[in-house]
């Protein structure tokens, strides 16, 4: 079955990215395949190069680009939600003349197009947040 994901929530406000990432891997390891995890509204936050959990804790955004790296998953972050809370690609920061960028490597920006489109290519589109 292929499946595609939609994260809603900031990795640390709420239980709602960690359990994408948990429902991500037990997919994955039954056999399934995952189309597209789609970031969207404070979900993007999730794909900020700049968070510093404490080491103690479990560091979610390291987690998703080891799944990403592991499983060539593509890591979809909404362009208008990230814009609005800071999150910017090199591309995106030249564009709006910011002196830096923080999208994790991993993680792409693109448009909301992208979540329709797993949608349309996923057996099932399940959301989190």
């Amino acid at each position: 079955m292929i499946f595609s994901l939609a994260v809603y929530s900031a990795p640390y406000s709420s239980q709602a990215s960690y359990s994408a990432y948990q429902f991500a891997v037990s997919l994955l390891n039954q056999g399934h395949s995952l189309h597209r995890v789609f970031f969207y509204q404070d979900g993007v936050h999730n794909a900020t190069n700049l968070a510093a959990p404490p080491q103690d804790e479990f560091n979610l955004q390291k987690a998703w680009q080891r799944l990403a790296q592991d499983h060539h998953l593509d890591l979809v972050v909404c362009i208008a939600a990230a814009l609005r809370r800071g999150i910017l690609d090199e591309s995106e920061a030249k564009r709006y003349d910011k002196q830096s960028h923080n999208l994790a490597t991993e993680f792409c920006i693109s448009g909301l197009g992208q979540l329709v489109e797993a949608a349309v290519v996923s057996d099932r589109l399940i959301c989190f947040g």
